[in-house]
């Protein structure tokens, strides 16, 4: 019906991660092997340092979705908007696809950011990640 709301894209997952790896199987069928899911991390040195953690973000597309987003994630320390990655997607409908954002973030002090991701102008899925003081030895 001309009526009907055209199906949108949506976020499966937005994950920091250490590696990201796809394989096929029989089917055919694609597997996304994620390693090092993190939500913190102990920094390499005292701060004040930049730090690139990499966040990986899992779309899907409904059947019946036109096949073309963007994906905007902001980076956020509080209500302060630290960094934004914008980058355009297309996807074939009835697929998924997956992006990887890296953005170089600057620690004056440890504690913890917000990504907050979302496709075009739908609702954020919010991932936190805290960096640690380092470990003394």
């Amino acid at each position: 019906m001309a009526n009907e709301p055209r199906a949108e894209m949506e976020i499966v997952s937005a994950l920091f991660i250490d590696e990201i790896d796809l394989r096929s199987v029989p089917g055919p069928s694609t597997r996304i092997d994620l390693s090092g899911i993190q939500f913190s991390a102990v920094a390499p040195t005292p701060v004040p340092l930049v730090w690139a953690p990499h966040l990986c973000v899992i779309v899907r597309c409904p059947a019946e979705a036109g096949g073309q987003g963007v994906l905007e994630v902001t980076f956020h320390r509080g209500e302060e908007q630290i960094a934004r990655n914008v980058q355009p997607f297309e996807v074939e409908p009835g697929k998924f696809t997956y992006r990887l954002v890296r953005a170089e973030l600057q620690f004056d002090d440890y504690g913890s950011i917000e990504a907050r991701c979302r496709i075009g102008h739908g609702p954020h899925l919010t991932v936190p990640y805290t960096l640690l003081p380092p470990v003394e030895e």
